[in-house]
């Protein structure tokens, strides 16, 4: 195409983002691959404790890196805010633990429920949804309100980071105390939170923290990143999740939950080895981003991916009044 005397051909857009949404799933595409589908009305049965979900989640190059009902634990659903332990109740799927008594099927699976999208949109290069939820107990009775948003900013380096914000009411009438399995007795079984599950070819993968730490000894402690590395069936091809905490959060430093073996997962777990009192009335914030990037990362790359990141969030800070 050519252009007039004069003038100069505006630069071509660094990356194309696409949208659609089926009104209950919306699905995120880069120049054409889609990176990212979030379901947000989910229809999964109720002993899986129905909850949104992002899956499938790929790479810019198309690579999937998440994992939807693996048959060893089918309540895992790609990326989700899933907790085991609020109060009495499990939000996240499957048998709860109890002290001295191991694994149980109780009554006790609760929904986060979808109830309006506020906002879906565009915003100048990065996609954002918001959307408010209601968090019910098997008995059907109301204890979360929450207000949910994510954001899916293109990055370089053959990546993009996903920010996930969520603001949690407790409107039940009286004070929960947060916890997991490991408050409940099962030692180093701290999962809760944000929580990835990985394809099962990322088996054994890498899993690296700051400063050269790696393996599943980091299961359990404090740190402001935590990067995963994977390779892919078929293809052979690497990809790397590099999960990051809020540097603003007015929460403790999160300690971590990860496995390589006998399956790939990993999220902060801010209710890994004590309680948090969850006050009636009061409001709970956590923000995080994921990193998803074609290709291996060594340490030097990992490290570069969780300051992308965090820079990330320290240039959209959360909303103030949430604590």
């Amino acid at each position: 195409m050519s252009t007039a005397p004069g003038t100069t051909a505006a630069p071509a857009p660094a990356h194309q983002l696409g949208w659609t949404d089926n009104g209950a799933a919306v699905e995120i595409s880069l120049d054409g691959v889609p990176v990212l589908t979030y379901t947000y009305a989910a229809d999964d049965p109720h002993a899986e404790s129905p909850r949104p979900y992002f899956h499938p989640v790929r790479t810019r190059g198309g690579d999937l890196v998440s994992a939807y009902r693996p048959h060893d634990h089918v309540w895992h659903k790609g990326i989700a805010w899933s907790l085991p332990h609020l109060g009495p109740d499990n939000f996240w799927g499957g048998p709860s633990y109890r002290r001295g008594q191991d694994y149980q099927w109780l009554p006790n699976n609760g929904a986060m429920r979808h109830l309006e999208t506020t906002k879906a949109a565009d915003d100048d290069g990065t996609f954002s949804f918001a959307h408010r939820l209601q968090w019910m107990t098997q008995q059907d009775s109301l204890v979360v309100e929450e207000e949910r948003s994510f954001r899916v900013v293109p990055g370089t380096d053959a990546s993009y980071t996903l920010v996930f914000d969520t603001a949690m009411t407790n409107v039940s009438g009286e004070d929960i105390h947060i916890g997991s399995p490991t408050t409940e007795g099962r030692g180093n079984a701290g999962y809760g939170g944000l929580f990835w599950r990985g394809p099962r070819s990322f088996a054994g993968g890498t899993i690296m923290g700051p400063g050269g730490a790696t393996g599943e000894e980091l299961r359990g402690q404090r740190a402001p990143w935590l990067s995963f590395v994977g390779q892919h069936d078929e293809t052979c091809r690497y990809s790397t999740l590099v999960m990051v905490d809020d540097p603003g959060s007015v929460h403790p430093e999160p300690e971590w939950f990860a496995r390589s073996e006998p399956f790939a997962c990993m999220g902060p777990a801010p209710f890994f080895s004590k309680e948090v009192l969850f006050q009636a009335g009061a409001t709970l914030r956590f923000r995080y981003g994921v990193v998803v990037a074609d290709g291996a990362s060594d340490q030097d790359r990992a490290e570069a991916l969780a300051t992308a990141a965090r820079g990330i969030l320290v240039a959209a800070p959360a909303s103030p009044a949430v604590t």
